[in-house]
């Protein structure tokens, strides 16, 4: 953990799930700040009616009469994004099953801080927007960039004590089960019963699929396609059937792991039987034992263990970055700027970001420490878990990802709350990453000057 750091060209020595992990989320957070930039250029560039004509074109096909035709912003935000929610329903599912969610008194706390960091800061946007039409936005501010705060923390090195990294980890973790929540709750049209309960009868059938001990990855997809496109229709966001998905999918694998070293040991010793000829070509023999050892990792590897790993990098390099560049371009006139900040959707989204979630996050597990039903990260300080509060203010994919579904149709509100999230993702970023900077033991950082 110590040994970690951004940017690194490849992994040379043997990393954990978590380690690896968090390398994903920081390729993440970079890609996602470079096309969030781009976003903000084109859209303030003589270029801005392209760029919004293009993410408006309408794509689709047709099958007879049967036809469906949506934007490429709207595929983007409703088909790619699925496979983004399908990927932190795996992260949740992980974190449950064998992470730090797993095991009650180490999830006590960034449980709590999690549920801290989601309460205050919607009653913060409240008071600004109650009694209005713009009241519907509470949600925006309840959500974490996992990518960005992560990043933030991983920049920082040696100087964060790697506990407080695997707190913010659950936390951010348990806030997206949160934002889940919240979208599936709350921010849901009227029900189509039929297309529900379609839906809802390939999500039986990929549970009793698991418990069947079916392992094909293709035999998931197709139902989990199934239950997507009928939860489209279905009134609840179709970007729900993803964590659905996730939590179908088998995490045990289908071979003990205790059976792989005498059954590699002895592939490996018949791969060495066959000499390599002079053009470097294999044996057929050779080809088959190879086949057999991918085999083997297969059947010792858990498949949802196998389709997050798979899936990182499609959606850290593509899905993510899209969804910012479809997103994240707002039209800024800086002579109004100021006002559109003053605005009561802004001022809730940049005070519940940044306010609330420090102090709903720091708050709640200030108390839970102090209350003995929790304990404090190992080799951290209460001020850099107050750092780490204002960093969970980064709230950018997931929040943006609510304002078009708080306020679908209102370009005005989704400008103003798009701006207060890029001002409030800035102030915390800069200034969670000032203070743990501050904080950081003096021990550790003479350990990083040496």
């Amino acid at each position: 953990m110590q040994n970690y750091r951004p940017l690194q060209k490849a992994f040379e020595k043997i990393v954990t799930p978590f380690e690896s992990f968090l390398h994903s989320q920081t390729t993440t957070g970079i890609f996602l700040l470079v096309s969030t930039l781009i976003a903000l250029v084109l859209a303030n560039s003589p270029y801005a009616d392209a760029y919004y004509d293009f993410f408006h074109t309408k794509i689709g096909f047709s099958v007879g009469s049967w036809h469906v035709y949506h934007s490429f912003s709207h595929w983007i935000n409703d088909a790619l994004m699925a496979v983004f929610f399908f990927v932190v329903g795996l992260e949740i599912k992980r974190e449950l099953l064998t992470g730090e969610l797993s095991e009650v008194r180490l999830a006590v706390l960034p449980i709590l801080g999690a549920v801290g960091g989601m309460i205050v800061p919607a009653l913060i946007y409240l008071a600004f927007n109650y009694g209005t039409p713009s009241q519907a936005g509470w949600g925006i501010p309840m959500a974490t960039d996992i990518a960005f705060a992560i990043s933030v923390l991983v920049i920082l090195g040696k100087r964060v004590p790697s506990s407080l990294v695997t707190f913010l980890v659950a936390l951010a973790i348990v806030d997206d089960l949160g934002a889940v929540l919240v979208i599936a709750l709350f921010y849901t049209s009227d029900l189509n019963m039929l297309a529900l309960g379609y839906s809802m009868l390939f999500f039986g059938a990929m549970i009793l699929s698991n418990l069947f001990g079916i392992r094909n990855y293709l035999f998931y997809f197709a139902l989990g396609f199934g239950m997507w496109f009928f939860m489209l229709d279905s009134g609840i966001h179709a970007t729900i059937a993803g964590v659905l998905a996730a939590l179908t999918i088998p995490s045990k694998p289908f071979k003990n792991p205790l059976s792989f070293t005498p059954e590699a040991k002895r592939l490996l010793k018949e791969f060495e039987d066959y000499p390599i000829a002079t053009d470097m070509t294999m044996h057929e023999r050779q080809k088959a034992i190879l086949q057999n050892l991918k085999d083997s990792i297969n059947a010792v590897s858990s498949p949802a263990g196998v389709l997050e790993h798979a899936l990182h990098q499609p959606v850290s390099l593509i899905i993510i970055p899209l969804f910012a560049l479809a997103n994240a371009g707002i039209k800024i006139d800086f002579s109004s700027f100021g006002e559109m900040l003053a605005t009561p959707v802004a001022m809730g989204v940049i005070a519940g970001l940044v306010i609330g979630k420090s102090v709903g996050i720091f708050g709640f597990s200030y108390a839970a420490i102090k209350m003995g039903i929790a304990k404090i990260p190992e080799g951290s300080t209460f001020k850099q878990i107050f750092a780490v509060s204002l960093l969970g203010g980064i709230g950018f994919t997931m929040s943006i990802f609510i304002t078009d579904l708080a306020f679908e149709g209102n370009e005005l509100f989704i400008t103003q709350a798009k701006a207060g999230i890029l001002v409030a993702s800035l102030i915390a970023g800069i200034g969670g990453f000032y203070l743990l900077k501050k904080f950081a033991s003096p021990q550790r950082t003479e350990a990083d000057k040496a």
